[in-house]
């Protein structure tokens, strides 16, 4: 996308900006302030995410799509509603609540995969990393399936000083992690296959690095599995029992005093930053913009391991910036410790894509710029045709003026620069000065006489 004069004549984009990047600043929530940001490197963004804040809780949604954008889209639309639901009918929030909201979303997913399984053979493939925070005024609850993440920033002091550390809420689900690959052959004991080394990565059936998703349906349902569609779309697997599962790891924590913040995102950010380092930047830095601010300390990353400048790698286009790094979706939820009961009831969705996003917007800012300027010009074209008339009058007469000059292009300077002034010209090639004052009384710096 490229922005035009119109957009840097009015200060709409400054020029080195990142049009795949998209921020909210600070808005409140239960307990304190928050901020999202994502960043876009596929082709269609698949991460997806939301917060959704009440006077009494704040719910933070995470969900890093793969093999497509539909399963993440469907986790936004559908875990939350279930949550709100559950928590109703069990008369409260609870691990149980939000283990009953995900298995409803798989559920709803799988028979959506189904349906849709003739006309969009590809939804087979498709699945979903979850990662789902619940904050109310004493507890944390932490969900996740895949290998997004939740980090904590916990103040500690030392003596005088104070610093902070990273603790880390949530467990990944990833392959690479040789406890995780014991935990899936455990559960695959025939299956020598069931976790395979692909040229230096550990991936479930040689396909998914994570063990837990949302979807992936050509990996957990056998009939669909075997489908003949779907071998157009996934390798050609053949399944006893699913090799994934959609069970979240659940945590609930008790509020302390020194937490200060969790750090929500996907696994774009933490393949560039460790948890220490992403707090710490938290720490250090204001609130304002802190999301953002993230995003852009792993761009920078991903540009210093590619031996480019973040100027550059921010003027790659989606698709190709996939080579660099991953979509970068992060959520910072400040913890002060005290209710905000003026917080509303409000769910924030970020974008579903953030390139079509900005290219609307686009479009509407050139849209909005040229209907000003047309305004302008038809207003001001009174005063321009006056202008454009004595142009003519001037070029006409000057001509006409210096005609027998000596030195023409000397004649015609000084006469456009009397008539600019005056407003008239003298007829002839000399002389008849009367005609026009203003042009007989102007001098030089030499007191002679400044026209011809």
């Amino acid at each position: 996308m490229a922005f035009g004069p119109f957009e840097t004549c009015f200060g709409m984009f400054d020029g080195c900006g990142d049009e795949l990047l998209w921020d909210m600043d600070l808005k409140p929530h239960a307990v304190g302030d928050y901020s999202m940001a994502v960043v876009q490197a596929n082709s269609c963004l698949e991460d997806q995410a939301q917060v959704m804040t009440s006077p009494s809780s704040t719910l933070v949604g995470v969900y890093d799509g793969h093999g497509g954008p539909d399963a993440a889209r469907f986790v936004k639309h559908k875990l939350f509603p279930y949550i709100n639901e559950f928590a109703k009918e069990q008369g409260g929030l609870s691990s149980d609540s939000i283990r009953k909201a995900f298995d409803a979303t798989e559920e709803d997913f799988l028979n959506l995969v189904r349906r849709s399984l003739r006309a969009q053979p590809e939804i087979g493939k498709m699945g979903s990393c979850c990662l789902v925070g619940a904050i109310t005024v004493d507890d944390i609850y932490v969900a996740n399936l895949g290998d997004s993440r939740a980090v904590l920033g916990q103040r500690v002091f030392n003596g005088k000083n104070h610093s902070v550390v990273a603790e880390r809420l949530s467990t990944d689900h990833n392959v690479r992690d040789r406890e995780v690959r014991k935990e899936v052959r455990a559960l695959n004991p025939d299956d020598s296959r069931i976790v395979m080394n692909c040229y230096g990565v550990w991936r479930v059936k040689g396909v998914l690095t994570v063990s837990r998703s949302i979807g992936d349906a050509f990996l957990k349902d056998v009939e669909i599995n075997r489908d003949p569609l779907i071998k157009k779309y996934a390798s050609t697997i053949l399944l006893k029992r699913p090799a994934l599962t959609a069970e979240p790891s659940i945590v609930k924590r008790k509020l302390k005093d020194e937490d200060m913040f969790i750090i929500f995102a996907s696994d774009g950010l933490w393949e560039k930053l460790t948890d220490q380092a992403a707090a710490e930047i938290v720490y250090k830095s204001p609130r304002a913009g802190i999301a953002k601010r993230l995003v852009r300390a792993a761009l920078d990353e991903a540009a210093r391991q590619n031996g480019i400048s973040h100027r550059e790698i921010t003027k790659i286009r989606k698709g190709a910036r996939r080579h660099y790094h991953d979509d970068i979706t992060v959520v910072v939820i400040y913890l002060d410790h005290h209710s905000e009961a003026h917080t509303k009831l409000e769910c924030v969705n970020a974008p579903t894509d953030i390139f079509t996003l900005h290219s609307k917007e686009v479009m509407m800012m050139r849209k909005l710029l040229f209907a000003v300027l047309l305004c302008s010009l038809l207003l001001s074209s009174t005063f321009l045709e006056p202008v454009i008339a004595r142009s003519v009058y001037c070029t006409k007469r000057c001509k006409a003026r210096c005609a027998k000059a000596g030195v023409r292009n000397r004649c015609l300077k000084s006469c456009y620069i009397c008539c600019a002034q005056c407003g008239c010209v003298p007829s002839h090639t000399y002389g008849n000065k009367h005609q026009c004052p203003c042009y007989r009384h102007k001098r030089g710096s030499n007191g002679k006489p400044k026209c011809p």
